[in-house]
């Protein structure tokens, strides 16, 4: 009877161990997981950042097709942008303009087409500040 109760002891403690192996294999599993996953999105604060600048750089270029294109690289939409991008604590419309941009300026004005001032201050801003490099 020693023996059984001997055997018994040995297998509880063999499944023991090996819950014990299964959790510390899913968990060196599963920190180096999380810990990559991690900086990606430390990343994206910056990713946004560049992405406003350069919509800010190409609404100072004045050149219309650039302003177009880089919003939609970005896959931003015209109207989002004119509404809510702010740069240099200017919003991009007065931004363009106090940079001599009239045409990207104009361009930004037209995609808002009608809107009230109610409209205008109910929206959020995303303001951007960078120096030319």
């Amino acid at each position: 009877m020693n023996e059984t109760i001997m055997f018994h002891k040995i297998k509880t403690l063999e499944n023991t161990m090996t819950t014990i192996k299964t959790t510390l294999i899913a968990l060196a599993t599963a920190v180096p997981a999380l810990a990559l996953s991690l900086p990606s999105e430390a990343a994206t604060p910056s990713f946004i950042d560049n992405a406003l600048v350069e919509v800010c750089k190409a609404a100072q270029s004045n050149k219309v097709f650039k302003l177009k294109s880089t919003i939609k690289s970005y896959r931003l939409q015209e109207k989002t942008v004119a509404l809510k991008v702010m740069c240099n604590g200017d919003d991009i419309v007065t931004f363009a303009e106090k940079s001599g941009a009239t045409k990207t300026a104009a361009k930004l004005q037209k995609s808002i087409g009608d809107v009230n001032i109610i409209d205008v201050a109910a929206t959020d801003k995303i303001n951007v500040t960078f120096t030319e490099s």
